[in-house]
């Protein structure tokens, strides 16, 4: 039986990744927070129906002796890590807290493995904002990086501590390029799961309005189900490669929104306010990748569309809220 670890298991990818990976057969490990366990229905939500198929580990990604440990004494054959300070508004905000986190993180995570298990299979979870100001269009994997925030710097840095290892070292190092993907366990703060969740408050009569920032933003919009099949495929090849992870299509925000407020026929203009306070510093106006590698390689494709994402995250919210008489539920799905 595979041993997998997972970084981030708690999170949106965290949370699909595991059930996959059970569902593969694994055995699968994650690394928790310590206060995670002492508020489990709030923090362990997202895997609190798999809960006791899973092994969970308290530690500090902030802290190598932390991983050190934990990997002494947890034997794996692959390693996924996804966990990161992943919201970019706040990266603008706690900039260094986003490096330290993302950056040395992932430094001390692959230094711990390359002492102990260097022969673990290792995913480094990348980013569209990796790219920020885009050179070409659509963007692949020789695409040069220009991020526009924090983040993006961070998830830079990841991606090149992986490319080390894998050159340096002969890691079996894999970066994922991915776009944005989100599904109805995205957190409240991302603007899909923020204009979902109020699409539902809206018609429930729980608000009035949704204040946004750029409504033109275009972003290539995927199924984190979908995406989470990509990073395991990428781990069972023969040689490591990185790979872009995308739909190949661009939507607006404005598109999100209007098909959004369209499942529970509403008009979204007429709720909509553009507020300049939700602009980036720096924006990032296009992204949109080219995932021919990961088709002609991986044999990867996404299942879900674009219409289905939107409509399957607004019925959950709807039901979420319905459920629980509008009071804000942890950010799951049944």
């Amino acid at each position: 039986m595979k041993k997998a670890f997972i970084t981030g298991i708690t999170g949106q990818d965290g949370s699909y990744l595991a059930e996959y990976l059970l569902g593969k057969g694994y055995e699968v490990h994650g690394l928790v927070r310590r206060v995670a366990l002492e508020e489990p229905d709030v923090r362990l939500a997202r895997i609190s129906h798999v809960r006791n198929d899973i092994v969970l580990h308290p530690g500090s990604l902030e802290s190598y002796p932390s991983l050190f440990h934990i990997l002494s004494r947890c034997k794996i054959d692959e390693c996924y890590h996804l966990a990161a300070q992943s919201f970019v508004a706040e990266s603008f905000e706690d900039g260094f807290s986003t490096m330290n986190t993302n950056s040395n993180g992932t430094h001390y995570l692959l230094a711990a493995l390359y002492q102990l298990q260097p022969e673990c299979r290792f995913y480094f979870a990348g980013s569209s904002e990796m790219f920020g100001k885009i050179r070409e269009t659509p963007q692949r994997e020789t695409t040069p990086f220009h991020p526009r925030s924090p983040y993006g710097i961070s998830k830079v840095a990841g991606y090149y501590l992986a490319l080390n290892y894998r050159e340096a070292y002969g890691m079996f190092c894999a970066n994922g390029m991915l776009f944005n993907h989100e599904s109805p366990r995205r957190g409240f703060e991302f603007v899909t799961r923020k204009v979902t969740h109020n699409v539902a408050r809206i018609k429930l009569g729980l608000a009035n309005e949704l204040r946004l920032g750029n409504l033109e933003a275009r972003r290539d919009w995927g199924h984190a189900a979908d995406y989470v099949r990509a990073m395991h495929l990428m781990l069972q090849q023969p040689e490591p490669q990185d790979y872009v992870i995308a739909t190949g299509e661009t939507h607006s925000v404005r598109e999100f929104c209007e098909l959004a407020f369209n499942e529970v026929g509403l008009d979204y203009r007429e709720f909509i306010v553009e507020d300049p306070q939700f602009y980036r510093p720096a924006e990032v106006d296009l992204l949109v990748g080219d995932a021919t590698r990961a088709r002609e390689v991986l044999g990867w494709r996404p299942t879900y569309t674009f219409r289905q994402l939107v409509t399957e995250m607004v019925a959950n919210d709807m039901a979420q809220l319905e459920r629980t008489g509008g009071l804000t539920a942890a950010a799951v799905t049944t």
